[in-house]
């Protein structure tokens, strides 16, 4: 539970980053847009995990202000950041690809302990595969407004 936990947390630092770098209005709407509906559903997740495990309640309050403080931190960071960088030089596209890699590699990682539990029937893993999909292809829908 606590590489779940160290992987939401990352992953949440980072698409705070994003957002916080950057500095276009254009860019913003979208990208607010999407992170919220992101982290809605993924505290769906977090929550569901948390209780599955069945923690004492102050451990699952504190992994839940954890969950809640992570992407304002990386948006705060973020913001101190685009004020000393050039976005579009070499090293900061290098890094933000390096970041998002990072990012989506942690998801991917949770997302796949999920898929190969025993304790899944095969129906069940076909309808999380065909809502995976789904839901991956309406994220990717968004970019055409982004």
């Amino acid at each position: 539970m606590q590489v779940l936990e160290l992987g939401i947390v990352s992953h949440s630092v980072i698409i705070g980053l994003s957002l916080g770098v950057s500095k276009s209005p254009c860019t913003i709407r979208p990208l607010i847009a999407a992170l919220s509906f992101h982290q809605f559903f993924e505290g769906f997740a977090f929550g569901g995990c948390i209780s599955q495990a069945k923690f004492m309640s102050s451990s699952s309050a504190i992994m839940a202000c954890f969950f809640g403080l992570t992407t304002p931190l990386g948006i705060g960071i973020g913001i101190g950041v685009a004020s000393v960088y050039n976005p579009y030089s070499a090293g900061a596209l290098i890094t933000e690809g390096i970041l998002d890699s990072f990012s989506a590699g942690i998801l991917v990682d949770l997302i796949s302990s999920d898929f190969h539990s025993k304790n899944c029937n095969f129906r069940l893993q076909i309808l999380s595969y065909f809502m995976l999909f789904l839901g991956a292809g309406l994220m990717s829908s968004l970019a055409i407004w982004a």
